[in-house]
């Protein structure tokens, strides 16, 4: 009886602080619609600079298909590679295309031609991908003049076998799609972590930690009281994000919306004991906060949130084997992508159970009351 009335004692708390309930509606609004379209690994609005030594239709052509695409803008036509490769320094553009003097000619009688590509290598990425996209449209390219004119160019035969990619899972290679399940996990650690984190301690500074203390509560409801509110928050802004992203993206779960809820609560279990066992040991909310942004930050860096878990480091992967935002973040994207089952996720959710046991133990022990 005593953990009803302390629990309906934490919703009115939250209730009567007039910044939280707004965060807890604008934050999955930002986070959902916003981030999803800024935080993204595609490359578009690519500058590039042509070098045509032919200055023939089929050259002219070529740089038309590029300036059409929509990754790249054209700086202009350069007569040499030197006043091209100026553009780069200056930072005016990323990529050179140079075409060879007997481009068309070349084409026409031995179908191939050579098309130099260089470029800015400052921003790794950004010169991979955007050479990768030109390889792309030149190899396409070719394919069209090879049906259009006979021509024998670049074949998409090889070894007497016609590759045909196929992208699983995500068919139109949409980065949104993979960001969204991952952002769905980063805004629980942001407010289900965060808050309990912040709960003790500011009582502590309040002074109404010692009316609590002076009752026959026992510690274990005293944790649950505070753990199973936040849990509940977490439930219902993972709800609210599932919502949102289906009324702006249009993205549902392929797998089982019932598994998503039962790592939702395990998670959330996880990371508000992990709140709460800050916060004990805490003895001012300045402390608390930043001992649970450093969390937070390990959490999101190692995680696979934007870098892939398996193109790390091994002693880094070794460490994301205690971090549960992996766990979380891979059954997130797993569930949203794949049509996929709580049965084939139960490793990921045993890891979870124990996390969760072990820090609500952890929280329950580290608890002190003082009379």
């Amino acid at each position: 009886m005593a953990l009803k009335y302390l629990i309906e004692k934490e919703f009115k708390q939250m209730m009567r602080n007039k910044i939280l309930p707004i965060i807890f509606l604008i934050l999955p609004i930002a986070i959902i619609n916003v981030i999803p379209r800024i935080a993204t690994q595609e490359i578009k609005n690519l500058k590039f600079s042509v070098v045509d030594n032919d200055h023939s239709p089929l050259s002219q052509r070529l740089v038309l298909k590029i300036t059409a695409s929509m990754y790249f803008n054209l700086v202009g036509v350069f007569p040499s590679y030197e006043k091209a490769l100026a553009t780069i320094e200056s930072c005016e553009a990323d990529i050179i295309v140079e075409i060879e003097p007997d481009f068309e000619k070349n084409l026409v009688t031995t179908g191939t031609a050579n098309v130099f590509i260089a470029g800015n290598a400052v921003n790794g990425m950004k010169g991979a991908m955007g050479t990768s996209y030109l390889v792309q449209i030149i190899a396409d390219y070719a394919a069209q003049l090879r049906d259009e004119e006979g021509l024998n160019g670049t074949q998409t035969l090889v070894a007497g076998y016609n590759v045909a990619p196929r992208f699983l899972y995500n068919s139109t290679l949409d980065y949104k799609l993979y960001m969204i399940p991952a952002l769905m996990a980063m805004l629980l650690v942001l407010l289900v972590a965060f808050l309990p984190a912040l709960n003790i301690v500011g009582e502590k500074e309040k002074g109404t930690i010692e009316q609590i203390n002076v009752t026959p509560v026992g510690r274990t409801e005293f944790i649950l009281s505070k753990l199973i509110p936040y849990a509940a928050v977490g439930i219902f802004l993972l709800s609210f994000a599932m919502l949102l992203s289906k009324a702006i993206h249009g993205f549902v779960p392929a797998g089982s919306i019932g598994a998503i809820y039962v790592f939702a609560i395990a998670f959330c279990l996880v990371v508000a004991s992990l709140g709460l066992i800050i916060s004990n040991y805490s003895n001012t909310t300045q402390q608390a906060a930043l001992t649970m942004f450093f969390f937070i930050m390990i959490f999101m860096l190692m995680s696979g949130l934007l870098t892939p878990v398996a193109s790390m480091p091994q002693w880094a992967q070794t460490l994301t084997l205690i971090n549960p935002m992996r766990y979380f973040m891979e059954t997130m994207r797993t569930l949203y992508l794949k049509d996929a089952g709580l049965g084939e996720l139960l490793p990921q959710l045993w890891r979870l159970c124990l996390m969760a046991t072990v820090l609500w133990v952890w929280a329950i022990v580290s608890y002190r009351k003082k009379s």
